[in-house]
C-alpha cells in the first residue's frame, strides 16, 4: 500500500505547556530528559546499557549489551540473568514491605489492599502449586481470568518458575482459547468460575471446558480460582480448585534465574491473515522498557496511586498492570468490571476513594463517559489527579480536551502514548513535565527510541504533514522477539520492506513542522474495535463458517465511541433477502461471531448483496467498500469490477 501521497487535513493549533508547579514536583524534569537524549544520541547501545545496570537487579550481570549478528532476532542483555517476578516484589520487600501494592475493587463492590509483603506471600504460594502440577521453566501457561487480582499473582507465579504464560482475554470465545492453547502446546489453563462485568457473570469455567472438549491434548490440569461462587461443573483428576491446589504449600519459592532473552510471555494478537499471531518478549528487555517509561511517561512517584484500567489480557494490562507499576514500587489500582456499572460515575468513584493520581485509559471509555455528560464527573473530587494518560488507538481532539477540562480541570498533563504489543513498552509519547503537548498528537519518540515516517522508498519524510510509513530504524530493549513458531511470519510481518531494516509498524504517520508524530491509521486491514486489533480476515472467516454465507467481507467504520465498528457485506447461498434486510439473520449472524470470536468481534452493521466487489482478477475491492460504509462519494474507478450493478445493493440503496 503506497503512502506516499497521503495528506492530512487536520491541522490541529492547541497547544498546552506544563505548568510551573508541575514541573516543579515532577522527578522526570525538562533537565533530566534533555541528558537522556543527550545520552541516547551519542551512543543507543550504552544508553541503554546504563539504563539496564541502572532499574534492573540482575543475579549475573551482562557483558554484552546487544547481539545483531542474527538481525532481525535482536537479543538484549544476552549472557545476563535476572527475574521478573524478583524484580517486582523481592526488591520491594526491602523498603516498601507494608506499602500497598494493589487495591483491588470488584464490580459488586468487595475490596481489597494487598501489601508488597502479602503479595509475595500469595505469588510464592501459588508458583509452588504450579509447580506441585509438574510445571518447569519453560512450559506455558494459559490463564483466563477476570481483572482480578489473582491474574496477577498467576502472571508472577509463571514469571518467578520461568513458565512462559500466554493470557488470554476473559471476553475470548472457546475456539479463540483453544486455538490459542493448543499453539502454544499449555500443559495448565488457570481459570476462574465466572467474573463480573457489566452487572453479569462471564462463564469463565464453561468456556474453558468448551474449549477443551475441542482438542487441546497438551492440557493436563485445569486450576479453578473461585470468584463468583455459582454451580460449575470439575472434571475429576483435571480440574482443581485454587485453593486446593496451594492448600499446605510454603509461602517461599526462590525464583528460577532465567536468560534475559528468556521468552516471559506470549500474548496473541490479530493480524491481517486468519490466524492470531503469539508475540513473544524477552525478560530481560521487557521488563526494562516497562521500567524506563513509567519512569518518564508516568513520572511515577512513591506517594501515587496508579490506575491503568487496562484488562491484562491485553498487553497494556500486562506492561502497566502486571509488570511496571510492581517493578517500580507503585501502588496500582485494579477494577474488575465496566466503567457504567452502576453507572456512568464508576470510574471517578473509585478515583475519589481511592486517591488516585494517575489515571490511564482507552479513548473509547473517553468517549463513552463523555457522552454521559459533565455533571457526573463534577459530582466527585477529582483533585488528587496529577497525569492523565490515554492507550489503544489515537484520541480524537475533541475527547482530548474533554479529558482535560472536565476531568483534569486543565491541571493534569495528558500523555497520548503510542505503542503496540508488538513493541512492549511506550515508544512514542510525552514527558509530561517536559513536553509541550497538542491534542490529538503523542508527541516525541522517547529516548534511545529512532522513529521516522519514511516513503515507499525507505527515505524519511521530512516535509511537514506528509503521511508515510510509521518505522523504528534501531532495536529498542522491549521489542518482539518473534512469533512463537514461526519466525519466516515474524520477517514477513514486521520487516518486509526496506531491505529488512526498519521494523514496520503497520500504521502511517505523518509529522507536523515541530516534529510531532500524528497516528493516521492502519496500512493493513486490521480494525481498531475500543482499543482491540481484530483481523478483518478472522471476522470473515467467522461469517463464512456459518452454514447460510457464502463469502464476507469487513470493513471499518469511524466510530465516535468505539474508534472504529465492523462493517460487514455478506453474500449469502441462496438468494439475497427481500430489499437486502433481514433483520433475524443479522441478529443469528451476530452471535455467531460472538460465540466464535468473542463480543468484541460482532459486526455492527451487516449488508446484504448478490456479489462482493471485485476486480476481474478476483481481488476485492476493500477501498470501495471502506468508501460505501462510511457513506462517502465513491470517487475510484470502478471499471474494473466484475459487476457494477452491485454496488447499489452495497450501498442499501436496492
Amino acid at each position: 500500500m503506497s503512502q506516499q501521497n497521503i495528506q492530512s487535513s487536520l491541522h490541529e493549533m492547541r497547544q498546552f505547556t506544563p505548568s510551573a508547579q508541575f514541573i516543579e514536583t515532577a522527578s522526570m524534569t525538562p533537565q533530566k530528559l534533555a541528558q537522556l537524549y543527550e545520552q541516547a544520541e551519542m551512543d543507543n547501545v550504552a544508553f541503554w546499557a546504563q539504563q539496564a545496570r541502572d532499574e534492573i537487579d540482575w543475579q549475573q550481570p551482562f557483558t554484552t549489551t546487544l547481539d545483531d549478528s542474527n538481525a532481525p532476532f535482536f537479543r538484549w542483555f544476552p549472557d545476563g540473568t535476572l527475574n521478573a517476578s524478583y524484580n517486582c516484589l523481592d526488591r520491594q520487600l526491602k523498603n516498601n514491605a507494608h506499602k500497598t501494592a494493589i487495591i483491588f475493587e470488584g464490580e459488586p463492590g468487595d475490596i481489597e489492599h494487598i501489601s508488597y509483603q502479602e503479595l509475595h506471600k500469595r505469588v510464592c504460594k501459588f508458583a509452588n502449586a504450579l509447580k506441585s502440577h509438574n510445571v518447569t521453566k519453560g512450559d506455558r501457561v494459559i490463564i483466563y481470568m477476570p481483572m482480578i487480582a489473582q491474574a496477577v499473582i498467576a502472571m508472577q507465579a509463571c514469571a518467578r518458575i520461568g513458565a512462559i504464560h500466554s493470557v488470554v482475554f476473559g471476553g475470548f470465545s472457546s475456539e479463540s482459547l483453544k486455538d490459542r492453547i493448543e499453539d502454544t502446546a499449555a500443559k495448565i489453563v488457570i481459570t476462574a468460575d465466572g467474573g463480573h462485568r457489566g452487572g453479569k457473570i462471564i462463564e469463565l469455567k464453561a468456556t474453558t471446558d468448551a474449549a477443551l472438549e475441542m482438542g487441546c491434548d497438551t492440557v493436563e490440569t485445569v486450576i479453578v480460582y473461585k470468584r463468583t461462587g455459582h454451580s460449575i461443573n470439575m472434571k475429576s483428576g483435571r480440574d482443581i480448585w485454587w485453593s486446593e491446589a496451594e492448600k499446605d504449600l510454603p509461602e517461599q519459592c526462590e525464583p528460577e534465574w532465567v536468560d534475559a532473552t528468556h521468552p516471559l510471555f506470549l500474548l496473541y494478537t490479530s493480524g491481517s491473515t486468519g490466524k492470531p499471531k503469539g508475540i513473544q518478549h524477552s525478560t530481560g528487555g521487557y521488563l526494562l522498557n516497562a521500567i524506563t517509561t513509567m519512569r518518564w511517561v508516568f513520572d511515577i512517584q512513591d506517594s501515587d496511586v496508579f490506575w491503568c484500567t487496562a484488562d491484562v489480557g491485553w498487553i497494556t494490562g500486562h506492561t502497566y498492570v502486571a509488570y511496571g507499576p510492581l517493578a517500580t514500587g507503585a501502588t496500582m489500582v485494579i477494577y474488575e468490571g465496566v466503567p457504567t456499572v452502576p453507572d456512568a460515575g464508576r470510574f471517578w468513584d473509585i478515583c475519589q476513594r481511592q486517591n488516585v493520581t494517575i489515571f490511564y485509559t482507552a479513548p473509547t471509555a473517553i468517549r463513552a463517559l463523555m457522552k454521559a455528560g459533565d455533571e457526573i464527573p463534577n459530582k466527585y473530587d477529582l483533585s488528587k489527579l496529577r497525569i492523565l494518560g490515554t492507550v489503544g488507538e489515537p484520541i480524537n481532539p475533541e475527547a482530548w480536551m474533554w479529558y482535560y477540562d472536565v476531568i483534569g480541570k486543565q491541571r493534569c498533563p495528558i500523555v497520548d502514548t503510542w505503542w503496540q504489543t508488538e513493541t512492549g513498552a511506550h515508544m512514542i509519547a510525552p514527558v509530561p513535565a517536559a513536553t509541550m503537548t497538542k491534542p490529538g498528537s503523542c508527541t516525541r519518540a522517547l529516548p534511545g527510541i529512532d522513529a521516522a515516517v519514511v516513503n515507499d522508498d525507505g527515505v524519511e519524510i521530512t516535509h511537514p504533514d506528509q503521511g508515510g510509513y510509521l518505522v523504528m530504524r534501531k532495536p529498542w530493549p522491549s521489542m518482539i522477539q518473534t512469533v512463537w513458531g514461526d519466525d519466516d511470519r515474524y520477517i514477513s510481518t514486521y520487516w518486509p520492506m526496506f531491505n529488512g531494516k526498519y521494523y514496520l509498524a503497520g500504521d502511517s504517520a505523518r509529522r507536523d513542522a515541530d516534529g510531532y508524530f500524528w497516528i493516521m491509521g492502519r496500512i493493513d486491514d486490521v480494525l481498531n474495535v475500543s482499543g482491540h486489533r481484530l483481523g478483518t480476515m478472522e471476522i470473515e472467516s467467522a461469517l463464512v463458517a456459518h452454514p447460510r454465507v457464502a463469502e464476507a467481507a469487513v470493513v471499518g467504520k469511524p466510530h465516535d465511541v468505539k474508534g472504529e465498528s465492523v462493517f460487514s457485506f455478506v453474500v449469502l447461498k441462496g438468494d439475497r433477502p427481500e430489499g437486502g434486510v433481514d433483520n433475524d439473520l443479522t441478529q443469528e449472524l451476530r452471535a455467531w461471531v460472538g460465540e466464535k470470536i468473542g463480543a468484541i468481534a460482532k459486526p455492527d452493521e451487516i449488508r446484504y448483496a448478490d456479489n462482493l466487489p471485485k476486480t476481474r482478477s478476483g481481488k476485492i475491492m476493500r477501498r470501495l467498500l471502506r468508501t460505501i460504509a462510511q457513506d462517502q462519494e465513491i470517487t475510484q474507478d470502478t471499471s474494473t469490477l466484475e459487476n457494477e450493478s452491485i454496488i447499489p445493493q452495497l450501498q442499501g440503496k436496492a
